[in-house]
């Protein structure tokens, strides 16, 4: 640490009864009160060179003593600029130059009161030595924060920043070796400024364009890391607190949300300047400390792909939401993230929830749309030149993630169904190439709500597209009883279709698996432990289902009173479909859904089997199915 020594004459000065004196030959004349101490000095020294001293003597008549309150620096940094008259050596460093500048502004020596006076001899020191080392630019500038209103009508707190700022952009200057360090070698030691400082550096830094983006990224991250309070849902703790030690916890966190505001608002433009992880725990922080959170949450949307679960899993602190993860947050960015995807690719259609109307019953008439496809109609350009393409990979990782992100949530009991159906239907189209972990979400939610009623069940299960679950999951349907009846039917239609392809397309219209043939065929019965004992075997020999023999016509004579029993019960299970199914068997066209499709079988009539078949399973001259 660099250091100057001012004058030559030994120190003279004594303590006598809490009186500070000098020992001279001559009789002090001007007593001077600083902080309960008074110092018995003499005028002619003093007054040659402090032009408030002489207004203060020249008002008092010379007879009283003069008071100097609230004098920065306190008595050390008077009796410095005292010692500074009297020529007697005083050592000035990094660590006591700002309070005996301040001091000396106060007390008026400047070169209007006598040349080479002590504020010149300081700023030459600073500018000319201090500011060109790192570690005292730092010291100086640090020790600012006392003085903060002084120091800012001086100019020391901005030249300190510029010092700083062109110390960082060229450390040749200051460190050699350090400029070929590949981590941000000044960033840990900028970290311990205040937030205000620390973000003026910053933007002094930026402004050159000399430093990357990454290396702007990882500082911010390390002073996060220093002093952002540690996201608990009791309460905030934080590892460093700010000055004073006994503010109250309401200014705490008014202190900590004005730093996470001064972090985003640095955050670099460039993309991948920092990880999606750090964003989401500056998104936690923010939710705890009421933030605003729609630039977190626009920059997540940015590279969601990159998230993990336990990065979505942000604590709901809300006193009106009793759910535990912040489920509006999670939704919001997936709006978000739609707007990115529709920007990047304007030719396409704005937003499919997981297939087109007729491929998914997930899409039966009436059902709403998601809030990312209603707000991509008016919203959709308000960033495309901001938007990053998404590739298919990127859209597979983020419905994978929202899958497992919504597979923690559903265990909540008291996440209302709206909120989960709202998150799962936000993904864009493409984003779920098979929905095994969409079915996972389906289970895990009605397991943690038994007492879910029929229609929500029903509406619960619409977000699935039975065509893309894979083998394993349709095993696990049909023998899932917590599913809907016609969920399960549904599931077993497209394994049977997808056995037929499978199998080479050579099988007929008429083939279905040998286990539902044999419980069609069944004798008829109407009583319900009949059609308990029919469910129950349904769901059963699902899971093993194999194309069978053709289903000649004559069987389905016979099995004519089990295909109404079956067809009794769909209509119970799904009422407001009767009207529709009721149309499509009468005009026999292509259904819009499995369910509709099965209840169009269920009303073939005995004398035309293959005929309307071929309707309900659409064959290709070559006998394919056709999806």
């Amino acid at each position: 640490m660099k250091f100057m020594k001012l004058g030559t004459r030994p120190d003279t000065f004594f303590t006598s009864d809490s009186v500070r004196s000098v020992c001279t030959e001559v009789a002090t004349d001007l007593q001077i009160l600083v902080d309960d101490c008074v110092y018995h000095l003499h005028k002619f020294p003093l007054l040659s060179k402090c032009m408030l001293l002489q207004a203060l003597c020249a008002d008092s008549g010379g007879g009283d003593v003069v008071e100097l309150p609230g004098f920065p620096g306190g008595g050390e940094a008077f009796e410095a600029c005292a010692k500074f008259c009297y020529g007697i050596t005083v050592t000035v460093s990094a660590r006591n130059l700002v309070p005996l500048r301040c001091a000396a502004a106060h007390l008026g020596m400047s070169e209007a009161a006598d040349r080479g006076n002590l504020a010149a001899k300081l700023d030459a020191f600073l500018a000319s030595c201090l500011l060109r080392r790192w570690k005292d630019a730092l010291g100086v500038l640090h020790s600012t924060r006392h003085y903060a209103p002084l120091c800012e009508d001086l100019g020391l707190t901005s030249r300190c920043v510029d010092a700083v700022a062109a110390l960082i952009t060229n450390p040749d200057t200051a460190f050699p070796a350090r400029s070929t360090s590949v981590s941000p070698w000044w960033a840990h030691d900028i970290a311990e400024l205040g937030v205000d400082l620390f973000w003026r550096i910053m933007v002094a830094v930026k402004a050159t364009g000399a430093v990357n983006e990454k290396t702007v990224g990882d500082a911010l991250k390390a002073y996060a890391r220093r002093w952002l309070p540690n996201v608990a849902k009791d309460g905030l703790t934080a590892d460093q607190p700010f000055d004073g030690a006994d503010a109250s916890v309401k200014q705490i966190s008014t202190r900590h949300r004005l730093l996470l505001e001064k972090i985003v608002s640095l955050l670099p433009a460039e993309r991948d300047a920092v990880s999606c992880g750090f964003l989401l725990k500056l998104l936690k922080a923010a939710n705890i400390l009421s933030a605003s959170k729609a630039e977190l949450v626009r920059r997540v949307a940015w590279q969601l792909e990159e998230a993990s679960v336990a990065d979505l899993l942000i604590p709901s602190l809300s006193c009106v939401s009793e759910t535990l993860y912040d489920v509006d947050a999670v939704a919001a960015i997936l709006d978000e993230f739609a707007l990115r995807h529709a920007a990047a690719a304007p030719a396409q259609p704005p937003l499919a929830l997981s297939g087109s109307p007729d491929d998914s019953p997930a899409h039966s008439g009436g059902h709403r749309r998601s809030r990312s496809a209603e707000s991509v109609s008016f919203d959709g350009t308000r960033r495309s030149l901001s938007a990053a393409p998404v590739s298919q990979g990127a859209l597979a990782r983020v419905g994978r993630l929202v899958d497992g992100f919504l597979v923690v949530a559903a265990k909540d009991p008291n996440l209302p169904l709206d909120k989960l159906l709202a998150i799962a239907e936000a993904v864009p189209e493409g984003a779920r190439p098979e929905h095994d972990g969409l079915y996972k979400v389906v289970d895990t939610y009605l397991q943690a709500h038994p007492e879910m009623s029929k229609s929500a069940r029903k509406r619960l299960c619409r977000v699935l597209n039975c065509r893309k679950l894979s083998e394993k999951a349709c095993t696990h349907a049909a023998q899932n009883e917590l599913l809907p009846l016609r969920v399960v039917v549904q599931v077993l239609f497209f394994e049977h279709a997808r056995a037929v392809a499978l199998s080479g397309g050579h099988a007929v219209a008429t083939d279905l698996p040998s286990n539902i043939r044999a419980l069609l065929s069944k004798s008829g019965s109407e009583d319900d432990e009949t059609d308990r004992v029919d469910e129950q075997r349904l769901r059963a020999l699902a899971s093993g289902a194999s194309p069978g023999d053709d289903w000649s016509v004559e069987g389905l004579r016979r099995a004519a009173s089990k295909i109404a029993t079956l067809r009794m019960k769909l209509e119970e299970e799904d009422d407001d479909d009767d009207h529709a199914a009721d149309e499509f068997a009468r005009k026999a066209g292509l259904a819009r859904s499995a369910s509709l499709r099965f209840r169009a079988f269920c009303a073939i009539p005995a004398g035309k089997p293959k005929r309307v078949l071929s309707k309900l399973w659409p064959l290709g001259r070559s006998g394919t199915i056709s999806h």
